[in-house]
């Protein structure tokens, strides 16, 4: 159920994100469509992160005590592009245009995914009560 709930959460931050950053695109289609697009293109983002995103942060440990932490602004951002690149591959109507559309989109859906975190009651996040 947490995994649902982390899914839904992305696919709506996703959605905030092409609806405020020119860069990102959904393509055309129904709602349903959309919604569905979202929701897989949040779930690959959630892969990608889950599995590319301990490689970067431990090969590039220096750059992140270096740059206290803002290289992780950049690393989101081409994580979210690669995300669009896998998007592509699949044939999901989903695109990112360059790097700063998809630097802005990350820190976008960064914070809607952390407001609608702390909106979400623990019970429903998987915390034991």
């Amino acid at each position: 159920m947490h995994v649902l709930i982390r899914a839904v959460v992305t696919a709506v931050a996703l959605a905030v994100a092409t609806w405020l950053v020119p860069g990102i695109h959904l393509g055309p289609g129904t709602t349903l469509a959309k919604v569905v697009t979202l929701l897989v293109v949040a779930v690959i983002f959630g892969l990608v992160n889950a599995i590319i995103k301990p490689i970067v942060k431990t090969v590039g440990c220096l750059f992140y005590v270096l740059t206290l932490g803002l290289i992780g602004l950049v690393v989101n951002g081409l994580l979210l592009w690669l995300t669009s690149w896998v998007a592509g591959k699949l044939s999901l109507p989903f695109h990112i245009t360059g790097f700063w559309a998809a630097f802005w989109g990350a820190i976008i859906v960064g914070i809607v995914g952390w407001l609608l975190g702390i909106l979400i009651p623990e019970r429903d996040r998987g915390q034991p009560e």
